[in-house]
């Protein structure tokens, strides 16, 4: 195994990989750190992986995870699948989204959401910036 000089880059991955995500070791989640006027309510704590990332960033895949609690964000676009765990995602002016395994679902740039976690979330997802 090559060490990777550069803690905050992801090692470039092959083309083609697969990994278990409802497997994947919490040991090997890194925490990232909500800002706290994201909180709503809890004491969410939100961990993830990036499995992958595009040489000039445009691109991120990885795995991500959330703890039970309520949290904002404002969204890049994003597909995702839920592996384990309960969410309700209200987007401002559109929809509530009720998600939980196997749910597939899309986010697009901008959309400002409100997370309502009631059993710890874990995602594959797929970014484009």
């Amino acid at each position: 195994m090559s060490t990777n000089d550069h803690a905050d880059t992801p090692a470039p991955a092959p083309a083609s990989f697969a990994v278990s995500v409802p497997d994947f070791p919490d040991s090997e989640l890194e925490v990232d750190e909500l800002d706290p006027a994201q909180i709503v309510s809890g004491n969410p704590v939100v961990t993830g992986k990036v499995l992958w990332e595009a040489p000039d960033g445009s691109q991120v895949r990885g795995i991500w995870q959330i703890t039970p609690g309520v949290v904002t964000d404002t969204e890049a676009n994003e597909l995702f699948v839920v592996v384990s765990g309960r969410a309700t995602v209200e987007v401002e002016g559109g929809e509530t989204l009720e998600v939980g395994p196997g749910s597939a679902c899309v986010l697009r740039e901008g959309d400002k959401t409100t997370w309502t976690v009631h059993e710890t979330l874990r995602k594959a997802y797929h970014i484009s910036y």
